[in-house]
């Protein structure tokens, strides 16, 4: 029963769509939360608004990087780039 199942697994091909799906759902949400609450607690608290605002700034940067990676799946390529950088 094991075996059959591996077997029709490995016969299907196995890939990464399930875990990407699942961060894209709910990794990025919940890290989005803890960013938007460690923004409130550190810069809110202390009236440094101007320092909240510099760091939404780089948080919006990386929105649009991640952002641009999944919809047009650079991502991929981008990977490559950067090991073509390393490797010659």
């Amino acid at each position: 029963m094991i075996a059959t199942t591996a077997l029709e697994l490995a016969q299907e091909g196995l890939g990464t769509s399930g875990v990407q799906a699942w961060i894209l759902d709910n990794l990025i949400p919940l890290l989005l939360l803890v960013v938007a609450l460690l923004l409130l607690w550190l810069g809110g608290g202390k009236g440094d608004n101007a320092g909240v605002m510099r760091r939404l700034g780089g948080v919006i940067v990386a929105l649009a990087i991640i952002g641009l990676a999944v919809t047009t799946n650079a991502g991929q390529e981008i990977g490559s780039w950067i090991a073509g950088l390393f490797t010659g």
